[in-house]
């Protein structure tokens, strides 16, 4: 049901006071309204269609209540103050053209009535007639001459029109009736402001800096002025006399830097600005932008300096602030200080754990750093704050998964999926994991469903183009396919020495032993260290190529490089290729 609202309550009470003072007669047997004479009998017909017109309206049936409005017309067509129901039954419909009729039918019978005009005024600001507007406010102001708000609408409308000169008059005419204020000087400098008026603008505000000299503002408003105007130098003037006159108010220090800023002062400006960072009262979010400008200059040494001092100034003088720790932690990520950056982020969480973009940056330090056993920890603390979110099951999954504990790792990632994530790049890791986990558990048809979602959604993914052709060849299966997916993936990653590694691992699946060993060496030549894998591969080549000797020599650097499988253990011993 529709509420009733208060103007229409005051509405029918003024219809109410408007139509009983024009029902007011004598023992007469006539009534005269409006130059009509209308029969006692009409009279009484009159009064009644009215009142049940305004309780129609009341509960909004705005049909029934028209219907009785012009009804009542016919009898005494100079009713205005039906004609002023029926104008606010149209302006509710939004039938806007017969609103503005009725409303100057009304206005034609009772041309001093104050709420007539405003009900016109309001027509023409719907349909946006502001040309038309103007001279209705300037009717409403004689009627109200003590009402400002009318004033203040007739200088808005000149400003639409862009009849800037006259709405500055308007705002003068407001000054002489009714006194100076800030909220006046407030919009007229505005509207100077926003029509170039630099030359009045600077004027005014200059006379303002002498008349409240005590008011920081002012300098703050004049020195943007003036450097909108290309007064740079007469700009650094004005905001040094304000650093003379409000020694510790960050707001000037901070219009300083911006100062210095603009003629590459950087200096200068930092000074401005840590002196800024040091008052407790500046608004933290104010601090937070500031710092976060310099991160599109971060591969400037110097950019990075600053942001770091900025944000630990930060978290001394806002101990309490999570924000501000959080700030600090995602600077020291940027310069790639990551274990700082978890202990930044960490302090954050135990001030406010409620923010999720800080558990995900720590989770994702943590599984960057391969702290595992913390990630899972912290990964479901994150959980039982925010049970729906998929990252958070994604990068648990993950540290389970890492941690070779493949059936938790299949259940969280499984919970991420639930979630119906939006992000591609969610999704692919999530499928690309369970691909990993179902083949350790050697659940091949589910790993190679995961591959296939990943290659759907990205079929550039090189990771999983040579993790999938990789497991595809250790099962000897599709190995036509697979080699294809390797190569593939070689195209988007070249001179990754684990992707030709599994490129030579199919070539050699395929028996094209020669293209093997070329790869084969590509791949060592890249990781000469720690590539038992590699070795022994090499190995295996060479001893189909019937270079036994040599393929002994490779798997017996394989084992002394850790390598440590029951295979190459049989391989040494028995000096032959074991399967």
């Amino acid at each position: 049901m529709k509420k009733v609202s208060l103007l229409l309550v005051f509405s029918i009470y003024l219809s109410f006071f408007t139509f009983a003072q024009k029902i007011e007669h004598t023992d007469d047997q006539a009534d005269l309204l409006f130059g009509k004479i209308v029969a006692s009998n009409d009279s009484l017909e009159v009064k009644k269609l009215f009142f049940a017109g305004l309780q129609e309206k009341l509960v909004m049936n705005y049909p029934k209540a028209t219907a009785h409005f012009e009804e009542l017309l016919q009898i005494d067509p100079a009713n205005h103050a039906s004609l002023f129901e029926l104008a606010n039954i149209k302006l509710e419909e939004e039938k806007w053209p017969q609103a503005e009729e009725m409303i100057k039918r009304a206005i034609s019978f009772k041309a001093d009535n104050e709420w007539y005009w405003i009900l016109l005024a309001d027509i023409y600001k719907k349909t946006n007639k502001i040309s038309q507007l103007i001279p209705v406010l300037e009717k409403i102001s004689k009627l109200a001459p003590k009402q400002e708000d009318y004033f203040y609408d007739r200088a808005s409308a000149y400003i639409a029109l862009n009849e800037v000169d006259k709405a500055l008059a308007t705002y003068r005419e407001i000054e002489d009736k009714f006194g100076s204020s800030d909220e006046i000087n407030s919009m007229r400098q505005r509207v100077l402001l926003q029509h170039g008026k630099y030359g009045d603008l600077e004027k005014e505000l200059r006379n303002q800096v002498i008349e409240k000299p005590k008011e920081v503002r002012n300098y703050i408003y004049l020195s943007e002025v003036l450097v909108k105007s290309g007064k740079g130098t007469q700009a650094m003037e004005v905001l040094q006399m304000a650093k003379n006159q409000f020694p510790s108010n960050s707001m000037v220090r901070l219009a300083l830097a911006d100062q210095y800023t603009a003629l590459k002062q950087m200096e200068n400006a930092f000074i401005e600005l840590k002196i800024a960072f040091a008052d407790p009262d500046l608004n933290i979010d104010e601090k937070v932008r500031i710092v976060l400008s310099f991160f599109p200059m971060f591969a400037e040494m110097k950019a990075r300096a600053y942001a770091n001092e900025l944000a630990s100034i930060m978290v001394k003088v806002h101990p309490e602030e999570a924000k501000a720790f959080a700030l600090l932690g995602d600077v020291l990520f940027q310069e790639r200080k990551y274990e700082d950056a978890k202990k930044s982020y960490q302090k954050a969480l135990e001030i406010n754990d409620q923010v999720l973009q800080i558990w995900e940056q720590l989770l994702s330090i943590e599984l960057n750093n391969g702290n595992f056993e913390e990630l899972i920890i912290d990964g479901n603390k994150a959980l039982s704050i925010f049970p729906n979110q998929a990252t958070l099951y994604l990068y648990t999954g993950i540290a389970y998964s890492r941690l070779r504990n493949h059936e938790k790792a299949i259940t969280f990632l499984k919970g991420a999926l639930d979630l119906e994530p939006g992000d591609k790049e969610v999704v692919v890791q999530i499928y690309s994991t369970l691909g990993d986990s179902f083949n350790a558990l050697k659940k091949f048809r589910e790993s190679d469903e995961a591959y296939n979602q990943v290659l759907v959604a990205d079929a550039n993914n090189f990771y999983v183009l040579n993790n999938y052709a990789y497991y595809l060849s250790l099962r000897r299966e599709r190995l036509e396919e697979a080699e294809k997916m390797s190569r593939k993936s070689l195209e988007l990653d070249p001179n990754n020495p684990s992707s030709e590694d599994t490129y030579a691992w199919i070539l050699f699946r395929l028996k094209r032993y020669t293209e093997a060993k070329k790869w084969i060496l590509k791949s060592l030549q890249g990781k000469p260290e720690n590539n038992a894998t590699q070795r022994e591969h090499y190995g295996d080549i060479l001893y189909f190529l019937g270079e036994e000797s040599n393929a002994l020599e490779q798997w017996e650097n394989a084992k002394s490089q850790g390598g440590s499988s029951e295979k190459l253990n049989k391989k040494i011993n028995e000096k032959r290729y074991i399967d």
